[in-house]
């Protein structure tokens, strides 16, 4: 259980610190670099909430 949180807190690290200097494509009516950085801040917080549930379980089973 520790390598998944510690995967999830290491994911969105990497993925919004990877590099995208791209405005042509349009996703959803957005640049896409600012689509990137909302996608990654959705993300985010999506992973950081697995990772509550997964070390409230672990603390749970104690």
């Amino acid at each position: 259980m520790k390598k998944w949180i510690a995967f999830l807190t290491i994911l969105p690290a990497i993925g919004s610190l990877t590099v995208i200097n791209k405005i042509e494509p349009y996703v959803f009516g957005l640049p896409f670099i600012v689509f990137w950085s909302t996608l990654w801040l959705i993300l985010t917080s999506a992973c950081l909430l697995a990772c509550n549930i997964i070390y409230d379980r672990k603390e749970q089973n104690k």
